[in-house]
């Protein structure tokens, strides 16, 4: 459905004054009405509003798409208004609206609204077509300006996706699936369009797969970039032209990508040896290796981390609200509470398994039989290894003894060479008996085998564990916990969604496992750590506008977004533009973040949530403002030293606001 099929002549006002935000809605939603798509004007208008609460849907650039889906809406309609003296809409770069485009939605699954909402928020961020449409004389001019954009937009459309295969195929991954997936898509898409080569990018992120490739198109490539650093199926590739590189090397390095998978040089991939992909970096080293089958296994068990964690993070936090602080059985006194424990704790039981079955899974290219050996090592690494009970001292290590987070890790690396060398061990088999290594021999031999295998590490592994615990004991005990806050709230700076920031989160989430004072500040800073960047970067363009571009400022300002949902990765762009400045100022930020987070005691039941589970920090009461305050320190020590060490921008098209100047600066 294209947008004029949405508007009218009698749903489109080019002369509009407005005294108000809420007098131009009332406006609008009365347009709106004269299409007869509304039966319920009162009830549609309260819902505009009611979404308004949410957040402004002032985009900034002096436009806003209020848009409302409700049950008293018939048919998708739109409205349009030009308000030539401005309103003041509380949009998110705070300049008044002059353009406004009200969606009305039926309450249905097809979510049209969100399908013109992307539509028209792609044709705005043309500042011609905007202009074009402020400057229309007439309704008629107004409607041909939108008609013919949109026409041009299918037209590259069709170019693109048309009858013809695309010559290039990509797909994207992060372990968390969030942000680097899609910036790397972006990136890849953007170049491919700039050198004229038609690309088709699969992005396997935290949603599932989207925009998957199809045998026939991978038939017609002539090449193939894999960036990603989880898991991804590269056997439907053999054949081709493949070249696999980190997530990182998409976003920044695209048309050295595109270059290298179209070049008849490029070795030929076969199904089963990734070792013979082509790697824009050179021959993977085995570290990197190590760290991409890990974050497989980290990416794929994070769900069960965050919701297990979240619900015991509420369990405690009911207890506290029921007055059961300080008992014994905290987080179980109350029935509701007990209730939100037990969920989360199934959830969060699975974490160790699952880790070690998809870190198997990666190693053995997404073999099923080594997914069944890993997390049954996984399993066992979680239970109480009762032969050594006797030698341990304490009745409290007696009780919850096990190789744990660490002993999952080992578990899956195990799995996967232990299937691989079981696979290569009955290689001799005729392929009519195939089907009887991957049904029978694997899993009863490889389930065996890493049986043996945990009951001699596991003893070990218990041990460590117990001297991990205390460690933190000790650190605590010595006032030294508040350091380790600082070093890994920096650590989730470095390189904001790499191995360093991984690393960190990783011994963040096996110190929460301990379920001790210290693992739980040790997520605080973490977590704080990783909400700096993006939050320090989008108030200094704030704050410091004239070190930024009119673009760069609208980027930035949606990191307040991401910042907030604990999404380091909204960083990058502006850490790839200015490297040191941006990453020096970030980790000094995230590591003040973390010091501070660690000396007002603040302690996070809950893995991940950013200021959605400020209600489960730890002790309660005046403790949540503490931690919000050393955020907002770290943020505002990464934003002026921003403003210190960067340029000025070279067109910042500022307005009246120049920003905050620094005498001793030119």
């Amino acid at each position: 459905m294209k947008i004029t099929d949405l508007l009218s002549k009698a749903t489109i006002d080019i002369k509009v004054t407005a005294s108000s935000k809420e007098d131009v809605i009332k406006k609008a939603v009365a347009l709106i009405a004269k299409s007869g798509a509304i039966t319920d004007v009162e009830t549609y208008e309260k819902g505009v509003f009611k979404r308004e609460e949410e957040s402004t849907t002032g985009i900034g650039e002096g436009i806003a798409i209020p848009h409302c889906k409700s049950e008293v809406v018939s048919k998708p309609a739109l409205a349009a208004m030009v308000i030539k003296d401005g309103v003041d809409y509380a949009s998110l770069d705070g300049e008044p609206v002059q353009l406004l485009f009200l969606i009305a939605a039926p309450n249905t699954e097809d979510n049209v609204h969100l399908d013109v909402l992307a539509r028209l928020s792609n044709l705005l961020m043309n500042e011609d077509f905007k202009n074009n449409l402020l400057a229309a004389k007439s309704k008629e001019a107004f409607l041909k300006v939108i008609d013919e954009a949109e026409g041009e937009k299918l037209e590259e459309a069709k170019k693109e996706n048309g009858p013809e295969f695309p010559r290039l195929l990509a797909v994207t991954a992060c372990p968390t699936g969030i942000a680097h997936t899609y910036m790397a898509e972006q990136a890849l898409k953007d170049k491919a369009k700039e050198m004229g080569i038609s690309i088709k990018v699969e992005t396997n992120g935290s949603g599932g797969i989207k925009n998957a490739i199809t045998a026939e198109e991978i038939d017609h490539a002539e090449g193939v970039i894999i960036a990603a650093d989880a898991a991804v199926d590269v056997d439907r590739f053999a054949g081709k032209r493949v070249v696999r590189v980190a997530v990182a090397k998409g976003i920044h390095e695209p048309e050295r990508l595109i270059k290298e998978a179209l070049d008849p040089s490029t070795p030929i991939f076969k199904a089963g040896e990734e070792r013979k992909v082509a790697r824009s970096e050179g021959k993977e080293s085995v570290a990197h290796q190590i760290y991409r089958h890990l974050m497989n296994g980290v990416s794929h068990m994070l769900p069960f981390v965050i919701g297990g964690g979240i619900l015991i993070a509420l369990a405690f936090l009911i207890d506290t609200i029921a007055g059961n602080a300080g008992s014994a059985a905290f987080g179980s006194v109350n029935p509701v509470a007990a209730w939100f424990k037990n969920i989360g704790g199934y959830a969060f039981g699975f974490m160790v398994w699952v880790l070690a079955g998809f870190i198997a899974h990666s190693i053995t290219h997404q073999n099923k039989g080594a997914l069944a050996v890993g997390m049954v090592g996984g399993y066992i690494a979680t239970t109480t290894n009762f032969n050594i009970l006797a030698s341990i001292q304490g009745e409290n290590y007696a009780l919850s003894a096990s190789a744990g987070f660490l002993g999952g890790i080992v578990a899956g690396f195990a799995a996967g060479y232990i299937v691989i060398g079981l696979n290569k061990l009955f290689s001799f088999l005729p392929k009519s008996l195939e089907s009887l290594k991957a049904t029978l021999i694997v899993p009863v031999l490889g389930t065996l085998c890493i049986g043996l295998t945990m009951y001699l590490v596991n003893t070990p592994l218990i041990y460590v564990n117990i001297g991990f615990s205390n460690m933190l004991n000790w650190l605590a005990e010595h006032n030294l916990t508040i350091l380790l806050c600082a070093l890994l709230g920096a650590m989730m700076a470095i390189d904001m969604g790499g191995p360093i920031n991984k690393a960190a989160y990783v011994f963040a989430v096996g110190s929460l496992a301990s379920a001790s004072a210290s693992g739980y500040m040790i997520m605080a800073a973490v977590m704080a750590g990783g909400m700096v960047p993006p939050l320090g970067i989008a108030i200094s363009a704030h704050l410091f506008p004239q070190k930024y571009s009119k673009a760069q400022r609208r980027d930035a300002y949606v990191n307040y977004v991401m910042g907030a949902s604990f999404i380091t990765e909204g960083a990058i762009p502006f850490a790839a533009s200015d490297p040191w400045r941006v990453i020096l100022s970030s980790v000094v930020g995230s590591a003040v973040a973390g010091l501070f987070s660690g000396l007002f005691g603040c302690q996070l039941l809950a893995p991940h949530g950013g200021v959605f589970v400020l209600a489960t920090i730890q002790p309660s009461g005046w403790t949540i403002l503490l931690y919000l305050l050393a955020i907002v320190i770290g943020s505002f020590v990464t934003a002026f030293m921003l403003g210190l060490l960067k340029k000025d921008a070279e067109n910042p098209e500022l307005g009246k606001w120049k920003g905050i100047h620094f005498p001793w600066k030119k």
